[in-house]
Formats: C-alpha cells, structure tokens, sequence
C-alpha cells in the first residue's frame, strides 16, 4: 500500500483493503468525489498534480468517507496514499486533523480568547485559530496576567486570597513566587460546588466499572464523594498527626481516589506508590518520604487472577497498613498485629455525629501535598513534592490543551503511583468533568467496553496500550464515538498506531502531552486550535517559554526547523523550586546556559523543530548517538524502523563502541507480532536500506537482535540502557572471535 498514490487508488485496491466488491465500489465513487471537488477547488490549471494532500485529507475526514468499523488496512491505505508525494522537509509533518473556526470558539481556550484576546492583543487579534501563537507567546512573556485570568475559570476556592499573582523580587528563586501569601486547601476546592463552572453537588464526579462486573457502571455524585471523603478524612486524625506522610500503594480505583483526597483535605502528605513495585522499591519511597502508614490492598484482581499486593507490602516495612479488601467486604487474609481493616478504620469514626463533615485543614499555597518520585532506575530515586500550586497547574493545561469541560467523561488507565493519576484526578475535580476508572486491566476488551458504556469522551493512553490494542483486535466491533478527543503520553507515539486510535472515533485528534514529574504538567502539547500532526507536539504549551540548544550550548531561532536538547524558561508556574533527596539546582539549573538574563531549567530532552513549526521529542540527551560523526537520536531512527517490515511490532535502536575502539555500531533490538517468523540478516537489510534512504546514506545497521519483550520501568519507558548493556557485551563477545 505505501507508495501508491490516491489518483491511483481503484476498486480492486479497496477490495485487498478489505471491502466487499460492491462496498468498494460505492467507497470508490466517494472517494472520486473528494479528489475531484478539492481539485476544482485548488485548481491550477496543472491537473491532479496541483492536489494539495492536506486539504483532501481533510475533505475525507469531514464526509466521514473512512468509517471507525473499517479494517485498519483501508485507512492505511487511503493516508498513505493521500500523502504518498508528500515532502515533509519542505511542508512539515502531515496534518490529520484541522480546526473549524466555530468548533474552536466552542472550546475553553478559544472561548477564553474571544473575550480576552482583543483586549490583551489588540489589533493583533484575529481569531482563536489565526492568533493561537500570538496569544501563547504573550502567556509567555505576560505569565502574570495569562494566570490570574485562568484562577478564575478553574474551580479554585482560598481560604486566603494571594497579595498578587507572581513575585519575582526573590532572585534566589529561578522560577519566582507564585501567589504569594495565599491559603487554601486544593482538595476542599476538588470536592465543593462551583456556580461558574455549573458543577453541583447532584454532579456525578466519578463513574467506575469493576472488571468483576461486566455489565455495572457505579457512579458517585459530587455530595456522596465529599462525604465519603470527610468520613475517611476524620478517621485519619484518630491514626496520625497533622503533616505526616501517608503512602498509597493501591490500584487507582474510586476508594484510592477517596483516600487520596482525604489525606489531602486533612492536612496530610501522599506519598505516591505504583501498585507495580517490588518490595524492595516500595522499601525505598517508603523510606525516602518517612512515611507513617499505607494504605494498600490485599491483593489485585486483574484479568481474572488475583496478584498479592499486600504481602509486598509487609515485606517492605514494618509501619502501620489499612488494607482494602480488593473484593467483597471482607479482607481474605490475616493482618499483622499494627495493621487495620478498611472496614474497622472507618468503623473507629463511623458512629461519631457529623462524621461525613470536616474542616479542611488549610495551608499556604507552598505547602507539600503529595510526594511523587522519578522513575529511580539508578540509586534512589528523585523525591519530587507537589505543592497546593501543582494541581493548578495540571488542571488548568488540560482545561486549554485538551479542552476538559463540565460534563466530560475523562478517563485515563493509570496510577496515582505515576504522575498522570494525580493529574488525572485533579483536571477531573478542578474543571467540573467526571472522572472514569476501570478497576482492572486496561489491555483488553473489557475496559474498551466500559470506555463506549461510560460514554468517555476524553481518553488518555500510553503508546505501549495503543500498539496491544491495535495488534490483538480485542477493540473490534466497539463504538467509542462519543470521543471528542485523545490524549498520548508517556514515549514517543508511532503514526500507524495513532492512525488507528484516531479512526475508532472518526479522526478525533490526539492530544500529546510530554513533561514531567517535577513540572507538574506537560511543557510541549497539542490542543484543539491548531492542525494537528500524528506523533507530534504541536505547540509548547500555555505560558510556557522554551529554546532548543545547539552544540555549543546557544539557541536556535525560534522560527528555524533544528534539532537540540530543550532549555526551558524558568517562569514555570507550578514547578518545583525543590526536592526532598537532591540538589534541586545541582538537577535543574548547574550548567545551563543563560538567555535574555534567565537562566535556563534543564528538562532532558533532545527536541526537533520540523518546517511548520511542530515539535518531535527525538529521545532523552542520554540516548542520543554519534554515527559516523553524525549525532542522531534513537527514537528517530526506530520510526523508520518500525515501517521497514509488516512484521514488526516494535523495534529499539541503541549503539556502542567496539571494546578495543572505534565508530559507534548501531544494533536494532526487535519484537516481532505474533506469529511471524522473520530472519535477522534479512530485517537487517531492510532496516539499513530504510535508514540510509530516510535519514542518511551513510548510516549502517551493525547488529539484529530478535527478543520477545523490551526491558521497561515500572511506568512502562523503554530502558535502552539495558539493550546497550546487552550490546556492549555481544560485540565483547565477538571481538574475541
């Protein structure tokens, strides 16, 4: 299918995509019918060599010609064909997705721009499509105003209201004071009503669905979540004193989101555990955050099978546990003496007058709510602190990137372990939108079903889930129409494997998100003012300021397509000024460069600006490789890859020096799709004509290495460090040959 062009595209193609004859050849027409309409209408007098790929994309996209029921191999075929001539060096990524003027004066930014863009931009101002860059470059350089407009459209209530927006006056602070003198408790403001945002205590707050119970969708109001939230919150003051640490180490379901909130709501600290982590792991954070207590499970109950959760538990410390019972009301295991049932914790205040009612504890804004960690794959790992002021942040990008309003369904499958759970939970509860949860695996079929029951109309993935999704077909025959957009995050996204996730929804864009822990959100973003690109950021995101660096250290202009690690702005709102384990300057700021008198913040990331001004994350600075002299990136060259073969299903590219010296040798690692049989010496081939006709003809393929499954983090990032590990010691190997 790839390199045919849709002028050539006829019944017979159709037909091999997987249409009946008679389908095909009604497809067929249509499909005449929008080559010949954008034709007309772009005609230059050149025939069909003047169509113009963007525009009859989109002119296919908006008849709905391609359904979310067709096979995979016809919407492959028709992007692919649509694009076949395309030159991405001279037009920038192809578009899948375009704005309407009307849709995007509908969503939260657009609207937010209609009202303050005139009056912030003045003539400069357009529309929300045409003016998005001026509006977000002056978020940038005006991050004061930019962020007391957006207090106003969140569901943000102070105890204390600040003495101004941003105090810069402190030198010793890269990223200035946000909000000074201000006190509040962001979990009261999560869990009261707001007459702006139309969100009532009669709102449903969170839908879930327990994989045990195919057919049931339970729901919680905004007033039964609150006061189970209380209930909980009164009960933590008989166990612990103000200000201590309490860890979760729970899948995330509605009671993880209950006790998350009522550690919070009493003045309490989380400390984020992912329900993955081996004793050992849980161990650390444990330690690390000086933590009081835990709330855990007994075990998991996950596609059928019970997986212990509380033993680890035990085997990682001796402090005091309440243990949920998975299943049913009562815990199937005996506790340790220190521990507490669920059912017995809550029963110490249950009897206790206006048990459902409590006083949030109110704190100033700086104070730490949530103790989250990096992924720690060598010694400790970074104990990052959430403020009051980080939930803001999280809230208000996904209110303007990824438009979440009153009455979305917003549901993403991860871990208040991970930095997306609270990010999750916080754009749910602080813009008015439902909260869904699936209680159990993500990987099949049934958590795509509770997706089109629970009508989701924002879905969050990671890549990895998008690819199983795709290659087992367990989503087939489900309507998720209801979706109005998707979010990505977590590693670089693969076009083909967006390309299917977007069509299960008529082409509704993908929302990539790409940040941090430590920032409390995501710097680069799509949103729904601008076209978007497959596996593509299409802006940085609002408010923030970033530059790519060269060699030397100096920044591209800002117009020019480049490739170089990220410098950030350091006016971050809602960044950590700390960290409780290391050095945050050491981290974030020792050794970068200084621009227009600010000194840089330090991400990580090696960045790409295509022509058209969209951004690609082509891998961390630490996998970054020289070829011949040549510096590439491995994400880079894993997307040519993953096309060089229809047996691929994911490829790692990693590379070394020979032990005795040398040029760098790029090995591929590869996991081929169930039930292919591919050889080495032959993928070997492919990749190295794939690399050198779409990256440089210089670039040579050393090694092949067929494994069954990639090392990967808990959090689920791919650990070439491992592969080039393994790499290292296999040209060892050979060198004494």
């Amino acid at each position: 299918m790839v390199g045919k062009n849709i002028i050539d595209v006829g019944v017979k193609d159709l037909v091999g995509a997987g249409l009946a004859v008679d389908e095909a050849k009604g497809f067929n027409q249509k499909l005449r019918d929008s080559i010949a309409k954008v034709n007309i209408c772009g005609d230059t007098g050149n025939g069909f060599d003047s169509l113009d790929p963007k525009e009859l994309w989109r002119e296919i996209t908006n008849r709905r010609l391609l359904k979310p029921w067709h096979p995979h191999t016809l919407h492959q075929l028709i992007y692919y064909a649509v694009y076949d001539n395309y030159d991405e060096s001279v037009n920038g990524p192809p578009t899948y997705w375009f704005p309407s003027l009307h849709q995007s004066k509908c969503t939260n930014l657009g609207r937010l721009m209609e009202h303050q863009g005139p009056k912030l931009l003045g003539a400069l101002y357009k529309d929300p499509i045409s003016s998005f860059k001026q509006f977000q470059r002056f978020s940038v350089q005006h991050p004061e105003v930019y962020w007391s407009i957006i207090l106003n459209e969140l569901s943000i209530h102070f105890f204390k209201p600040p003495m101004c927006t941003l105090d810069t006056s402190d030198k010793s602070k890269h990223g200035g004071t946000w909000f000074p003198g201000s006190v509040l408790n962001i979990a009261e403001s999560c869990l009261m009503p707001n007459s702006h945002l139309k969100k009532q205590d009669d709102s449903v707050a969170i839908v879930w669905r327990d994989e045990e119970h195919d057919g049931i969708v339970n729901q919680l109001t905004l007033k039964e979540l609150r006061e189970q939230v209380m209930l909980v919150a009164n009960a933590l003051d008989t166990l612990f004193s103000k200000g201590d640490a309490i860890a979760i180490d729970m899948p995330m379901t509605a009671t993880a989101v209950i006790i998350y909130l009522a550690i919070v709501l009493a003045g309490f600290v989380v400390v984020s555990i992912a329900d993955s982590f081996a004793p050992k792991e849980i161990s650390t954070r444990l330690r690390v955050s000086k933590a009081k207590g835990i709330f855990t499970q007994d075990f998991i109950v996950r596609g059928g099978r019970r997986f212990p959760l509380y033993s680890r538990v035990v085997e990682a410390d001796p402090c005091k546990a309440i243990v949920v019972p998975a299943s049913g009301k009562e815990l199937s295991l005996e506790l340790r003496n220190q521990d507490i049932s669920w059912n017995k914790f809550l029963n110490t205040v249950r009897d206790i007058p206006q048990s459902n009612y409590y006083s949030p504890s109110y704190q100033p804004i700086d104070s730490i709510t949530n103790i989250l960690f990096s992924s720690g794959t060598t010694g400790d790992p970074k104990a990052i602190p959430w403020t009051h002021l980080s939930p803001i942040r999280c809230a208000a990008d996904s209110w303007a990137h990824a438009d979440v309003q009153v009455g979305d369904v917003f549901c993403w499958p991860t871990n208040l372990g991970w930095v997306m759970g609270p990010i999750l939970l916080y754009s749910c509860f602080l813009t008015g939108a439902t909260l869904a949860l699936y209680h159990g695996s993500p990987l099949g079929r049934g958590f795509g079903k509770f997706v089109q029951d629970a009508g989701v109309t924002i879905l969050g993935t990671v890549p990895s889930l998008v690819k199983t999704w795709k290659s087992t077909r367990c989503m087939d025959g489900l309507n998720w129409t209801k979706i109005k957009n998707f979010c990505s995050t977590g590693e670089a996204s693969n076009v083909d494997d967006d390309l299917w996730l977007s069509s299960k929804s008529y082409y509704k864009p993908i929302i990539e998100c790409c940040g941090g822990t430590e920032l409390a959100s995501s710097y680069i973003q799509g949103n729904l003012l601008q076209p978007q690109a497959f596996a593509a950021f299409s802006s940085a995101s609002m408010s923030t300021g970033l530059v790519i660096l060269n060699e030397d250290g100096f920044p591209y202009p800002d117009d020019e397509a480049c490739a170089g690690e990220v410098g950030l702005f350091p006016l971050y709102m809602g960044a950590t000024d700390r960290l409780l384990n290391a050095d945050h300057e050491k981290v974030y700021f020792e050794g970068m460069p200084t621009y227009k008198g600010m000194q840089l913040r330090r991400h990580g990331d090696i960045l790409k600006r295509t022509v058209g001004g969209f951004l690609v994350v082509l891998g961390r600075a630490d996998d970054t490789m020289n070829l011949g002299g040549i510096k590439t990136s491995s994400v880079e060259i894993e997307r040519v890859c993953n096309r060089a073969d229809d047996s691929i299903l994911e490829t790692a590219a990693v590379s070394s020096a020979p032990p005795n010296g040398g040029p760098e040798q790029l090995a591929i690692f590869v996991v081929l799709k169930e039930g292919f049989n591919s050889q080495p010496d032959v993928l070997k081939s492919k990749f190295s004509r794939a690399i050198q006709a779409n990256l440089n003809p210089l670039f040579k393929v050393s090694l092949v290495k067929i494994v069954g499954v990639f090392p990967r983090t808990a959090s689920n990032k791919l650990l070439r460090r491992v592969l080039r590990a393994q790499l290292k010691q296999e040209l060892k190997i050979q060198s004494k040959i």
